[in-house]
């Protein structure tokens, strides 16, 4: 009898697995499904249209948005996902007519059957003026932009410091991850790094290394050359600007003064009397 119940359980358990394994193979019914975040959208907002495929044909998929008078008013190219999903963010605006309803129409080939489309109204209004942003590749110290382009790695951080008063000397330090030999090329303003009168000192990763530099004004651009697996460059000039305030300046003299004024009194307590 137990033989006989053997296949039984075996078939029974090929079927739940069976089951168990469907979602995988797609989720959907139709050929393509497409839809958007929100029902309607202003001017200048960003409308986040997603979908999905029941089979993955290795093309993109045509999207078309037109107005109520049956006016193209969008076109794009959707890549389709290997789990067969795709996205695309368009930004509301532009020719779509205000206080109308436009119709997203999305194709998967050539066939009329891998269609599918959806509907949001474009309420209007003026976009927006955009943030003023500062350039890729670029870092503010104390308000000055010091923008760079680099080859063989990236830029992780960028910092001023300055060499212990009185002496306004100071360096630049770049810290990089340098995955194969590369060059970096900055433009610093003369209000961060400077030198009067003495050549600039460069460093990577403690060794001194050759440069170009050119004096733009009131910028200096700087092309130097790292090898794969640097770490750290230092420019050093006669000036930088400092890393704290004049509140913390003024405090840092006086701090000064006092030790220069105790030690003294110090001094004179010990002198042996007349």
């Amino acid at each position: 009898m137990m033989k006989a119940r053997l296949p039984v359980f075996a078939v029974a358990a090929v079927l739940v697995a069976s089951v168990g394994m469907a979602p995988a193979y797609g989720q959907i019914q139709d050929p393509i499904v497409v839809m958007t975040d929100k029902a309607s959208y202003a001017a200048g907002e960003t409308i986040f249209i997603s979908g999905e495929v029941r089979d993955r044909l290795g093309f993109e998929i045509g999207m078309q948005v037109f107005d109520p008078d049956k006016n193209l008013v969008a076109v794009d190219q959707i890549e389709v996902g290997v789990d067969k999903k795709f996205n695309v963010t368009l930004t509301a605006g532009g020719d779509m007519k205000e206080g109308a309803t436009h119709t997203l129409y999305v194709q998967y080939g050539d066939s009329s059957s891998r269609s599918a489309e959806t509907t949001f109204e474009f309420t209007g209004g003026e976009i927006p003026a955009a943030p003023d942003r500062d350039p890729p590749n670029s870092e503010r110290i104390e308000g000055n932009l010091i923008t760079w382009d680099i080859t063989g790695g990236k830029v992780v951080s960028i910092t001023a410091e300055r060499f212990m008063p009185p002496e306004e000397a100071g360096s630049l330090i770049i810290i990089i991850e340098a995955t194969e030999d590369g060059e970096i090329t900055l433009t610093v303003p003369k209000t961060v790094l400077d030198s009067v009168g003495e050549p600039f000192f460069v460093l990577v990763d403690q060794q001194e290394e050759e440069f170009e530099h050119t004096d733009d004004g009131d910028t200096h651009t700087m092309s130097i050359q790292f090898p794969a697996g640097a770490e750290e460059i230092e420019i050093i000039g006669t000036f930088v600007i400092p890393e704290f305030g004049a509140i913390a300046a003024v405090v840092l003299a006086v701090a000064i003064i006092s030790v220069i004024a105790v030690t003294s009194r110090s001094r004179l307590g010990v002198m042996p009397r007349l």
